[in-house]
């Protein structure tokens, strides 16, 4: 079904409601999940975020996985426990990588 539209309605600068047709499936899906994750992370350049900002004005799949990676990632930063790593083991890490 790729390219099949249904519609949103949102409210425009004017105060009027607007309805904008949506995609329902993206041919581009793995590349905009890297860009999403780019986004949430912040690695995201401006002119990628632009780009996802105009795309899910008109890509439903787009904007529920945004919405789902956002929730993934705040879920797992409040589980995960922050420790810094033991002196001796960064620097064996270090000398490994500059071999």
């Amino acid at each position: 079904m790729s390219g099949t539209l249904h519609s949103s309605t949102t409210v425009g600068m004017e105060g009027r409601q607007t309805t904008t047709p949506k995609k329902e499936s993206c041919d581009q899906q793995a590349k905009c999940l890297k860009r999403i994750q780019s986004i949430l992370d912040g690695g995201a350049t401006d002119e990628e975020k632009q780009y996802f900002k105009d795309h899910i004005e008109v890509c439903q799949p787009c904007i529920d996985m945004y919405h789902l990676e956002k929730c993934i990632k705040e879920a797992l930063q409040g589980k995960v426990e922050k420790k810094c790593c033991p002196e001796k083991i960064a620097a064996a890490i270090q000398a490994e990588i500059t071999k």
